[in-house]
């Protein structure tokens, strides 16, 4: 068995369903049983479940086989073993406190997450992905079309004047004040006081000329 093979196996399991801080230890110095320990984390229970299903369907789906399954009753610490590898999955607080990287994490295998799945790769074939076909490359853009001048803005018409009357109205004359009228009762009072003040000219006339006494002769 490829152990290279296996070991990507159970690594893209884990990432079908979104696991975290995924590590790979080599083993082969500290145990004969196994080549490999893979620890990853999930949020839940349920998360955990759902991660040890899909690491036993991506093992089976390449002709691996899974030995056993434990802790899937609390959910907490999931054993998945796939004979030459064994996968770990945890919830944070388990992982914290055994804190599995001080007693396998003396060798940690660098791996590609997150590589592309080739579900082509044929048992006899090195675990090395194919070499992918050249991309095609993009037809170059056809120059883009001249941008459209802005048609000219509208002016707005201008408002039109009130026209101005031609002739402007005749000022109103004044209508003169009017005089009040004199009582009638005062009018004739008047003409006797005025009467009395001055001595009529027929008095005048009629008042005989007094004559100067003569004076005697030498």
């Amino acid at each position: 068995m490829d152990i290279r093979k296996l070991q990507r196996a159970i690594v893209d399991g884990l990432e079908d369903v979104k696991a975290k801080d995924i590590v790979v230890f080599n083993t082969e110095h500290l145990s004969p049983l196994f080549e490999r320990v893979i620890v990853a984390t999930g949020s839940s229970n349920r998360q955990t479940k759902a991660l040890a299903a899909s690491v036993r369907d991506s093992v089976k789906q390449r002709g691996m086989q899974v030995l056993r399954t434990e802790g899937e009753a609390s959910g907490e610490w999931i054993i998945v073993d796939c004979g030459a590898a064994v996968a770990h999955i945890m919830q944070p607080a388990i992982r914290e406190y055994y804190h599995l990287e001080e007693i396998w994490g003396e060798k940690p295998v660098s791996m590609k997450l997150g590589a592309v799945k080739t579900s082509l790769v044929k048992a006899s074939e090195p675990a090395a992905a194919a070499k992918s076909a050249p991309a095609k490359k993009a037809p170059a853009a056809k120059s883009a079309a001249p941008a459209k001048k802005a048609a000219p803005a509208k002016k707005a018409p201008a408002k039109k004047k009130a026209p101005a009357s031609k002739v402007a109205a005749p000022a109103k004359k004044a209508a003169p004040a009017k005089k009040a009228p004199v009582s009638r009762r005062a009018a004739p009072a008047a003409a006797k006081t005025a009467a009395a003040k001055k001595p009529t000219a027929a008095k005048k006339a009629a008042a005989p000329a007094r004559k100067r006494p003569a004076t005697p002769r030498a």
